[in-house]
């Protein structure tokens, strides 16, 4: 099938099942056949460039990221499969740090659809995107591929790969109708992705996580490599702009290093990604490197500062454990003499309770509620009536724009504005307020 425009092809894209905007389950019984059946059509281009895999319930997409620089940063092509997006979805395919061009992207999926209808099997859009990327990082000729998990791990279509180094950043309580409802059994799924003879990486000591990583990767015989033990994170303090951290690996040690980027957890993303590119690379990066890369650090809508006067933040924060650590942020990593909003809104599929159990101590002064432009989007009333029953000053807005426009109004120039509960919001507003078009068709 031929494709005139970008348009053309992200319609054909969108007219595929979209688990992302339609909450998924476990009834059927899942497989990866299509997805492994797809990519034999194709020679299986997966297999022409060593990976990186890495799941995690939060931390992933930072981790991905980082690593990616990293390995960049030593002279390699690299290429970097993420998810979600905010503002197109050429942003989750990119070689060196630059998103799929329109061109590309469109010859990419006009090869798909031919296939498609030729072979009868119709992957969902995740998959899609999934094969889409693997193909055009044959295409470009990367020297490793930096791939994110979408969820999971076992079943996730990312898991055609056999990856070199996998990574277990974290586990916590999301997707549970999905992946199970005990941390024990979303770790399950996620160490999934070990592969025998790789080296398997896990940057949490949770107890329950460690002991089902520990057995998965002696089952498989990889290389364990444990936060606390083959790495470590000796320093993670507060710092003008981000944090400032002290990392060993088992190749070196890194002091002082500048990690551009808010929260205590991005201080174990850093040390993660560091160690996961060296494992990759079989010795250490250089003080260079580290330094330098960390330094310049961004990852868009991740408790990103996007205006001043008032201090607008976005946080991509969709989940318990991702409150927790937003909350745990506000604490003296922006200087804010005046009080603090929140703009809220989130999708279905979590507990609103533990959603909002973290904000409700964090010294917001009012909540402004709005649905998220998803199908999943849970209704904004229900999120007021919750904050009212804790006692909370919490008013119901139509959209993530209109929410922040009369937060705004409401504060002086010394106020902090936080917004959160779901990438789609932080999409809708940081979209807005830096006057970047959206080119998703919702």
């Amino acid at each position: 099938m031929r494709f005139l425009s970008y348009d053309e092809a992200l319609a054909w894209l969108e007219n595929h099942v979209d688990f992302e905007r339609v909450a998924p389950n476990r009834q059927v019984e899942p497989s990866l056949a299509p997805i492994v059946d797809t990519l034999a059509l194709f020679a299986d281009p997966h297999r022409d460039y060593p990976s990186v895999h890495i799941t995690g319930t939060n931390g992933k997409g930072t981790t991905t990221t980082l690593a990616s620089a990293l390995l960049h940063a030593t002279g390699l092509r690299v290429g970097t499969f993420t998810s979600p997006d905010l503002h197109a979805v050429n942003e989750r395919i990119a070689v060196n740090g630059e998103p799929i061009d329109d061109a590309a992207f469109i010859g990419l999926f006009e090869r798909l659809s031919d296939v498609e209808q030729v072979s009868g099997i119709a992957l969902t859009r995740f998959e899609l995107l999934t094969v889409a990327a693997l193909l055009h990082f044959s295409d470009e000729g990367v020297d490793v591929a930096v791939i994110e998990v979408g969820m999971g791990g076992t079943w996730d279509s990312t898991n055609v790969i056999d990856g070199d180094v996998s990574v277990l950043t974290n586990v916590d309580l999301d997707h549970t109708a999905v992946l199970g409802t005990t941390i024990g059994a979303i770790a399950l799924d996620k160490v999934g992705i070990f592969r025998a003879g790789g080296i398997a990486i896990v940057g949490t000591t949770n107890a329950i996580v460690v002991e089902i990583a520990t057995e998965r990767a002696a089952q498989l015989g990889a290389e364990f490599w444990l936060m606390g033990d083959r790495f470590s994170l000796e320093r993670n303090d507060l710092a003008l702009g981000g944090r400032v951290v002290t990392v060993r690996t088992p190749f070196a040690t890194y002091e002082d290093v500048l990690v551009s980027l808010h929260g205590i957890h991005q201080g174990v993303n850093a040390a993660t990604a560091i160690t996961a590119a060296e494992a990759f690379l079989g010795r250490a990066l250089g003080e260079d490197v580290v330094h330098s890369t960390l330094a310049h650090a961004r990852m868009p809508g991740r408790m990103e500062v996007i205006a001043r006067n008032p201090t607008v933040v976005v946080d991509g924060a969709h989940n318990p454990a991702g409150m927790r650590a937003l909350v745990a942020t506000l604490d003296g990593a922006f200087d804010i003499r005046g009080e603090r909003r929140c703009v809220l809104g989130m999708l279905t599929g979590r507990d609103l309770d533990d959603m909002i159990a973290p904000l409700l101590g964090a010294g917001f002064s009012e909540f402004h509620c709005c649905a998220p432009n998803s199908p999943r989007a849970m209704p904004v009333d229900d999120v007021v009536a919750a904050l009212r029953r804790y006692g909370a000053t919490a008013m119901r807005h139509p959209s993530g724009v209109a929410a922040l426009a009369h937060a705004k109004e409401r504060s002086s120039d010394d106020d902090l504005i936080v917004v959160a509960g779901s990438l789609y919001l932080v999409a809708e507003v940081r979209g807005e307020v830096l006057h970047v078009a959206s080119r998703h068709r919702w």
